[in-house]
């Protein structure tokens, strides 16, 4: 195998790895954790490095966590293997390679890095990505049914905030402004956000009617939430 390939294979590695940490952390994120809080541990699932904190004992909090971060650690494993061979691979190359050849070579995975930069640079292209990303892991959880989705991305005190997607609106909001759902005033629960399928997010407003598509950004008990909005954290324990 020439240098070329060499470093194309080591290239391609890494963005794969890129890829399954993206991946990962929208799985954990089903489950109900932060998005910061979940590519942190990803990461240090992956990589094996062995820094946990606190926020660790969220993995370990129900069985289908635990499951997911040993998958997670097999990844890490078996592409941390990997990768090791194919720069070692390309080290051994090196030797039988002119000059000319290793700085064309040096190109390609120049070319991958700025492929990872675009992607995380552009929110366009980013969402585009995520959206890809997304799909692929509803297809792992096996819910591909409509139900209503919660994603938690933040505690605040003792509340949480919350971002439900409605794929079906429950009963009794259906056609009722938001200032006649008693929301606020019932179960505690502020909408805050509001994004229609295709525009951006604006603030909720007295108004504001659910639809199906509609992506919303709450404020209240998480146990609340999920259970107005009959939205389920993906890998809740039975």
């Amino acid at each position: 195998m020439n240098i070329y390939m060499e470093l194309a294979l080591f290239a391609l590695i890494i963005l794969i790895y890129w890829i399954i940490t993206e991946l990962f952390t929208i799985l954990f994120r089903f489950t109900g954790l932060p998005g910061e809080k979940a590519q942190f541990q990803v990461i240090s699932l992956l990589t094996g490095c062995g820094y946990t904190t606190r926020e660790s004992e969220m993995f370990l909090s129900t069985r289908k966590r635990r499951h997911l971060a040993r998958v997670t650690m097999l990844f890490g494993y078996a592409f941390r293997m990997t990768l090791v061979s194919a720069f070692i691979n390309v080290f051994l190359s090196l030797k039988l390679t002119r000059a000319e050849h290793v700085f064309l070579g040096i190109l390609i995975p120049i070319a991958f890095f700025l492929i990872i930069y675009v992607f995380m640079r552009f929110p366009k292209i980013r969402a585009w990505g995520d959206s890809i990303l997304l799909k692929i892991a509803h297809r792992i959880v096996g819910r591909t049914d409509g139900t209503n989705t919660v994603m938690l991305l933040d505690y605040i005190g003792l509340d949480s905030i919350a971002s439900v997607m409605l794929n079906r609106i429950p009963e009794q909001f259906r056609g009722v402004p938001l200032s006649e759902t008693g929301l606020k005033t019932k179960t505690g629960i502020l909408v805050m956000l509001i994004e229609k399928p295709g525009k951006p997010a604006v603030s909720a407003g007295a108004d504001t009617v659910f639809t199906e598509g509609d992506k919303i950004t709450v404020f209240g008990n998480y146990s609340m939430i999920c259970k107005v909005f009959h939205a389920r954290e993906r890998f809740a324990d039975d």
